[in-house]
């Protein structure tokens, strides 16, 4: 959705209605310029594929997953993949 972003430098993701998806891969990989993302909001209890989903981001220093759901995931290879800046 957002992959490949390489001019975003931030997102207002508070009101995204993520109750019926199933697939986020990929959804924030290679945004090189996002250093925080917010994602406390995000329902992710029907998501059953993850992988790469935040993938290459060398810039992105933090990541809220304060209510992730990762009950039903069966796939989360890759997800935090090339990450050198996250603290």
């Amino acid at each position: 959705m957002f992959c490949n972003c390489q001019s975003l430098k931030e997102l207002n993701l508070s009101n995204y209605n993520t109750k019926s998806v199933t697939n986020m891969s990929y959804m924030f990989c290679t945004c090189p310029l996002l250093k925080q993302l917010n994602l406390s909001s995000f329902n992710t209890y029907n998501v059953i594929n993850m992988s790469s989903m935040f993938g290459d981001n060398s810039s992105l220093k933090e990541i809220k997953l304060l209510k992730f759901n990762t009950r039903n995931t069966t796939d989360m290879s890759y997800m935090f993949f090339n990450f050198t800046s996250l603290k």
